[in-house]
């Protein structure tokens, strides 16, 4: 088997990763492996935008203390004013890589939008369809780097440490099926968060907590496992698969309602709305369940067709298609497990516990996010830190010496499975019990039930993967299990209620059951 090299490693192919690759140097080697294709990751599927305290009246004071008070005193200040500070640097750096913003007209300022959590309007956005915007300009110039290449349909599955330092990967390939080993002076985890670890989620298939698991394997420390942020809005319809309607629409003016057309939200926070996702998914959840109702509505028909259209094009379109107008009549939402607040403890410069692995983006605890993300700080995060990250491990490269020839992936003593059901029937259970026992809302007996089950489900599954050949289906089930045993171990070790963190038991009153 050959050993590939490079200088850097980056395993992720979303805003993070690329952003990381186009802040080195052109001399630098450096190969990004995407888990399918180069367009499929949670980046592409953001739609709300990137916040950053630009407008006259906002300041950087008002960012970073919504950021605070959004993060339930679990942000790391120093990390939140470090980010927020470097917000206007990602905007314009964005702009020089050929992302185009929304602006109030041809050559006016940016239309600065405002979601749940923020005191100003802040949120650049591109319509509804911001990721997309950013990956396809980012990808563009990556595309052009020759000392940059990217690997496809490609699933890192476990790092090669060596004396507490990271030399390399090892990969399984989803077409030949086959697994390959790829050394590297550095290797940086951009692999985004592990909502998929979660029956409904807005997040692609990508995101199974492939990078938390791999570390935490490796030896990194693991933080926040608990915060699980679930964005209030998806769209309601079987076939839909939890299409996010971003949070813009209520920054706009939507309105959360009962099915009896009444609003709700102030009964439960004067923000209304405009409180952050935390609280305005509890009191959704609290109002099904309340009123036995499948979903709850969310309307913006009150505005006119052409700022419906212009504003939302994306959300119109893909609601129309489901049949639902949403200039004439309101969307049915619920909510769906969203992202990772949680991750690989890392410092400013991305820095993990294992020399010379580094993780930024979702997969990353930072210190920005704490016990609840506010709004579009996430693609923020992942610009500021491909910049830091990049930078310190430019500065290392030239001292790091070349890393050793690998071992062969040995599969000498396994063999085909012919139960690839087996596979499935975890895989499903998994996901079912995280929703039942360790979603919105929690109890301690939820968490013990489901402690218990994936303590047999993780002895399956290792017994499965000591057996039979890697597939890429058991290989993110390996990591999802993985992810579902750090969550539920978080969560039952905090005994008080903080931001996406809401156990029953811990409560002072009834809300919500």
């Amino acid at each position: 088997m050959k050993c590939h090299t490079y200088d850097v490693i980056i395993i992720g192919n979303g805003a993070a990763g690329l952003s990381a690759a186009l802040h080195f140097n052109q001399n630098i080697k450096i190969a990004i492996f995407a888990k399918t294709s180069v367009i499929e990751n949670s980046t592409m599927n953001a739609q709300g935008g990137i916040a950053a305290a630009i407008a006259k009246e906002d300041t950087f004071q008002s960012h970073i203390a919504d950021t605070l008070k959004t993060g339930g005193k679990v942000c790391k200040k120093a990390i939140v004013e470090f980010v927020i500070k470097n917000g206007k640097y990602a905007v314009d750096w964005l702009v020089q890589q050929g992302v185009q913003f929304t602006t109030k007209g041809k050559n006016a300022a940016y239309h600065l939008t405002r979601e749940g959590g923020h005191s100003y309007r802040r949120v650049l956005h591109a319509t509804d369809a911001t990721g997309k915007e950013i990956e396809t300009a980012l990808l563009k110039q990556v595309q052009r780097r020759k000392n940059i290449t990217i690997i496809t349909e490609h699933t890192a599955f476990d790092l090669i440490v060596k004396n507490k330092r990271c030399v390399g990967v090892y990969v399984f390939d989803n077409q030949k099926q086959k697994v390959q080993a790829f050394a590297a002076k550095c290797t940086i985890l951009a692999t985004g968060g592990a909502s998929k670890v979660y029956l409904y989620t807005s997040n692609p298939d990508t995101s199974s907590g492939d990078g938390i698991a791999m570390a935490y394997r490796a030896g990194c420390d693991i933080a926040n496992m608990e915060f699980n942020q679930f964005h209030p809005t998806c769209l309601y319809h079987p076939e839909a698969k939890s299409f996010l309607i971003s949070e813009a629409v209520r920054g706009e003016g939507g309105r959360l309602l009962l099915p009896n057309g009444e609003r709700f939200m102030i009964k439960f926070d004067k923000r209304a709305e405009l409180a952050p996702r935390d609280i305005v998914a509890r009191a959704i959840d609290y109002e099904m369940k309340l009123l036995g109702i499948p979903c709850v509505y969310l309307d913006i028909s009150h505005k006119s067709t052409k700022f419906i259209t212009e504003h939302f094009p994306l959300i119109y379109k893909k609601c129309l298609e489901y049949g639902f107008d949403i200039t004439k009549q309101p969307i049915p939402v619920v909510p769906a497990a969203h992202y990772t607040c949680g991750g690989i403890k890392v410092d400013r410069n991305g820095c993990t516990a294992i020399t010379n692995l580094y993780a930024i983006g979702e997969v990353s605890c930072t210190g920005l996010h704490g016990a609840n993300r506010l709004a579009s700080n996430s693609l923020l995060e992942c610009i500021v830190f491909g910049k830091s990250s990049a930078l310190h491990i430019q500065k290392s490269l030239p001292h790091i010496k070349s890393p050793p020839q690998l071992k062969e992936w040995d599969e000498s003593q396994v063999t085909d499975s012919d139960e690839e059901i087996v596979v499935t029937h975890n895989w499903h259970e998994l996901r079912q019990l995280m929703w039942d026992y360790v979603g919105i809302v929690r109890t301690n007996k939820r968490l013990e039930r489901a402690h218990h089950r994936i303590e047999l489900l993780k002895k399956e599954i290792q017994e499965y993967y000591g057996n039979f050949r890697v597939t890429k289906n058991l290989l993110e089930l390996r990591n999802l299990v993985v992810v579902a045993e750090l969550i539920v171990k978080a969560a039952m070790k905090r005994k008080k209620n903080c931001g996406l963190h809401y156990n029953l038991n811990n409560l002072q009153n009834n809300y919500p059951r």
